[in-house]
């Protein structure tokens, strides 16, 4: 097996980058979710060939394309699925507004897990339906965020729910969600005629001892009741190249999303993210993500020791999945934080209010160790001073 060099950040100042060119020289970011690691090389090498050829007109999405995700994740991750479940689109965030907009009319409420993804909220509020927010339970024996069912059922019996917004893995509170838990989401659906809206975009990044378990995979009445969202870009740090998958076995819900797809106008995709996916999709790039998740988790256990050390009244949970840790710092407020990091210790994390969570904070751990130990240095002198 190749070993690939993690130790060498990638140099993306200077290419217009969300996450570094809009800080400040000297600023360590840690906070959008993006890596600091190069690409992996089987992908460069994929996309150097096919720039060689020097035209990037209208493209077609290849018979290769779709035997590679079919291949990824029946292989890696024991989910079949045909290639007509599969319909290629630009990114998570339109497929997530496209597969809301096709299953619930104005007025709707879409059940979801809060702290969440910021943009679900947008996606929510964008397609005129309501929040309906289900907020996650500390368990303090496990070290983790979990979903409160007794909330989730009394929500998803509520005549005006009409789909379940659910990230599985989830970002931000690091909870690999675990077969059973699924299932038990899955049948309080069933019972209830909600559909799951999964977006699976952190699928690939997961910690020893912890597995990722694709909704649709469980059962084929979950499949039939669900769609779900995967994509490369996320593990494999690909967010530029605008590349993803709606996946779903019920066939009148992939008309409805067609519908909406060409009503939107978002009928085609990036050919380099085709190009990029399949070269993912491969032994190098599972060889690759190995290595990276290792990384990752080092990182983790890097801060969770100093964190215990300093700071033993602030939950940090196990981080089970994701490389985004999502510490509460309660009694200050993750604004409070991010503010004093950023303008005394130059470090750039996120206030936890945007995920619905305004005691909390969000560290970005995807990148090399030496950038890691730099950034915990920072941050442990801030949060010394502010607590």
């Amino acid at each position: 097996m190749n070993t690939y060099d993690f130790t060498s950040a990638a140099k993306p100042t200077g290419t217009n980058s969300v996450k570094w060119d809009s800080c400040e020289p000297g600023v360590i970011p840690m906070w959008v979710a993006e890596m600091d690691f190069p690409a992996a090389p089987c992908i460069i090498n994929a996309l150097q060939e096919r720039i060689a050829k020097q035209v990037f007109g209208y493209t077609l999405v290849p018979d290769s394309y779709y035997e590679s995700v079919i291949r990824w994740f029946g292989t890696r991750h024991g989910w079949e699925i045909s290639r007509e479940q599969i319909m290629p689109v630009q990114g998570i965030v339109p497929a997530t507004s496209i597969a809301i907009k096709a299953l619930t009319s104005p007025g709707d409420k879409v059940v979801v897990a809060v702290p969440a993804y910021n943009c679900f909220f947008s996606n929510i509020r964008n397609q005129e339906c309501i929040a309906s927010e289900s907020r996650l339970l500390w368990n303090g024996e496990k070290r983790r965020y979990e979903m409160d069912w007794d909330d989730i059922e009394r929500r998803c019996a509520d005549p005006a729910a009409k789909a379940f917004l659910l990230c599985n893995p989830h970002n931000p509170s690091g909870s690999c969600w675990t077969r059973p838990e699924l299932e038990r989401l899955g049948e309080i659906c069933l019972r209830n005629n909600v559909t799951v809206i999964a977006d699976e975009i952190h699928c690939e990044i997961v910690s020893p001892g912890c597995r990722y378990t694709p909704f649709a995979s469980i059962s084929a009445e979950f499949a039939e009741n669900s769609i779900s969202m995967v994509s490369p870009t996320k593990g494999f740090n690909l967010a530029g190249l605008q590349i993803a998958n709606i996946i779903s076995a019920n066939a009148d819900f992939r008309a409805r999303m067609d519908r909406v797809i060409n009503i939107w106008e978002h009928c085609d995709v990036n050919q380099l993210g085709i190009v990029a996916l399949q070269a993912a999709y491969s032994d190098e790039g599972a060889a690759w993500l190995s290595q990276m998740n290792a990384l990752v988790h080092d990182n983790f256990l890097m801060l969770r020791d100093r964190f215990a050390e300093l700071f033993p009244a602030l939950r940090v949970p196990e981080l089970e999945a994701t490389y985004l840790l999502w510490v509460d710092c309660s009694p200050l407020t993750g604004k409070q934080v991010a503010r004093h990091l950023l303008q005394s210790h130059q470090v750039r994390i996120n206030d936890g209010a945007i995920y619905g969570g305004p005691n909390c904070i969000r560290i970005n751990l995807a990148c090399p160790s030496a950038t890691m130990r730099d950034g915990l240095r920072r941050i442990t002198e801030g949060l010394t001073e502010l607590l």
